[in-house]
């Protein structure tokens, strides 16, 4: 008596040669006698394509068509009508179709086969397969170490002048949170968690003006270019509009349900963008404060929000760790940006390229518009970022323990990193970078820190690239997302 795995081998040996000859009728099991169980594998196949593809075999009559006026074309000395073969031709085909089997043509036959008409309508040659040892095998090896060239091509960093710290103001008594220079490039506002906004000159560092009726810290600012007003957000829900000539609030917009923690103006349109608390960008008439879109999809708080002229017009970064690009004209998301593993706290757009640059914790990258394609990482500043500031040819970065970063834009090379001090009478916690922006020029930076300071930064006149020599190496190091 056998035992019992031999008995289930046999049975499904049995099976498989029931089932596999099936299709075939009485004279294709005549034909086809099977010995072997790899006989037994490529039949079973054979027979599943014949069930699966049966009706697929011939082309549809207008691409037949198209298919024998190419190949009239193309002058071929045999051809084989199209959808109309004989039987073995039919199997020769299907046998092709199956990974593993050997051709049973002779020369003759299969070398009249290949000048033949074909069905598929993709065609690949038999040299991408051919051994590497061959002559036509040595080009795709030559193709792919060009492309690994390529993929480990760095551009060389340009040279900049290390930056050095220029002057401190002190004058508020809560951390400063927010910053905007006016465009005439005259004097720039800072907001802070006193409540109150202050106007400083820029070439002096005196205090000009003390705004009050936040009654919560200030976490936004924008000066408008086209019209004389100044516009205000912080954690008290109020979005304000500030006439420069009155120095009084004349709008307030209301609709956000928790506070508000940045705002950007739109560069050309009348219109100004909102963020915070509630996952909800708000888009809003200037003049008439009617809330033109509520632009939800953000499962956390937006943490930044930039608007440009161009398509995606509006781009906002928040603590669901996405970035998001949003078409103006219709309230919808364009594109979703999800390689950051963190919140996303900042954004920074170039002056000049259709490029920008967000921020999480220990991780910056340079994205370019429209379509939001990742170009880079920039590696190496390792803290909660919070703040993004870029010039023509430099990008700040501001971290949450007073680190600050300075990298070259086209090629992503830090080439300075310091660490800001805290002012005589601060904790040595109290070193933290919250926000942080260019002037017009893009020659002095603003920061506005945790010890209730505001520092201006410029670049050292008296560096040369002898004394201050660019320190860059080239890494083999793979592009990671």
């Amino acid at each position: 008596m056998p035992d019992l795995e031999s008995l289930v081998l046999s049975n499904a040996r049995k099976s498989k040669t029931l089932f596999s000859t099936a299709g075939l009728g009485a004279e294709g099991r005549k034909r086809q006698k099977l010995s072997t169980d790899a006989d037994l594998e490529k039949e079973a196949i054979s027979v599943r394509l014949h069930a699966e593809y049966a009706d697929l075999k011939e082309l549809p009559a207008a691409l037949a068509a198209k298919q024998a006026n190419a190949m009239t074309a193309r002058k071929k000395k045999t051809k084989a009508p199209i959808g109309e073969g004989a039987p073995a031709a039919e199997e020769q085909r299907t046998l092709k179709l199956i990974e593993g089997i050997a051709e049973k043509t002779t020369p003759s036959s299969s070398s009249s086969q290949a000048t033949g008409a074909s069905t598929a309508l993709v065609q690949r040659t038999k040299q991408t397969f051919t051994s590497s040892t061959t002559h036509s095998g040595e080009q795709p090896q030559n193709q792919l170490s060009v492309a690994r060239a390529q993929a480990t091509h760095q551009i060389k960093p340009d040279w900049h002048p290390p930056w050095k710290l220029m002057r401190v103001i002190s004058g508020h008594l809560g951390w400063v949170r927010a910053l905007a220079v006016e465009p005439g490039n005259q004097w720039f506002a800072s907001g802070a968690g006193d409540r109150t906004i202050k106007i400083w000159d820029l070439a002096t560092g005196n205090l000009r003006l003390t705004l009050t009726g936040h009654i919560s810290t200030v976490r936004g600012l924008a000066v408008s270019p086209r019209h004389p007003y100044l516009f205000s957000c912080g954690e008290d829900k109020m979005v304000k509009c500030w006439d420069l000539e009155t120095n009084k609030v004349i709008r307030h917009y209301h609709g956000h349900l928790s506070g508000v923690y940045t705002l950007s103006l739109h560069p050309t349109l009348d219109v100004l963008v909102t963020g915070g608390r509630d996952g909800a960008v708000r888009v809003w008439d200037m003049r008439t404060r009617a809330n033109v879109h509520v632009l939800s999809g953000h499962k956390q708080t937006v943490a930044d929000v930039k608007t440009q002229p161009a398509d995606p017009q509006i781009i906002s970064a928040s603590l669901d760790a996405t970035v998001r690009m949003w078409d103006l004209a219709a309230g919808k998301t364009m594109g979703v940006l999800t390689h950051h593993k963190k919140g996303v706290r900042a954004l920074a757009l170039h002056p000049s390229e259709f490029t920008f640059a967000s921020a999480s914790t220990g991780s910056i990258k340079q994205w370019k518009c429209p379509e939001g394609a990742f170009m880079q990482n920039l590696d190496g500043h390792n803290a909660v970022i919070n703040s993004l500031a870029a010039n023509e040819d430099v990008l700040f970065s501001g971290g949450d323990n007073g680190s600050m970063c300075f990298w070259d834009w086209k090629s992503g090379h830090r080439y300075q990193s310091l660490d800001s001090i805290a002012q005589p009478g601060s904790l040595d916690a109290e070193a933290g970078i919250m926000s942080s922006t260019f002037d017009q020029t893009g020659l002095r930076l603003i920061v506005g820190e945790a010890d209730k300071t505001i520092k201006i930064w410029k670049p050292d006149p008296d560096a040369t690239p002898e004394t201050h020599p660019l320190e860059w190496k080239p890494t083999l190091g793979r592009q990671k997302y």
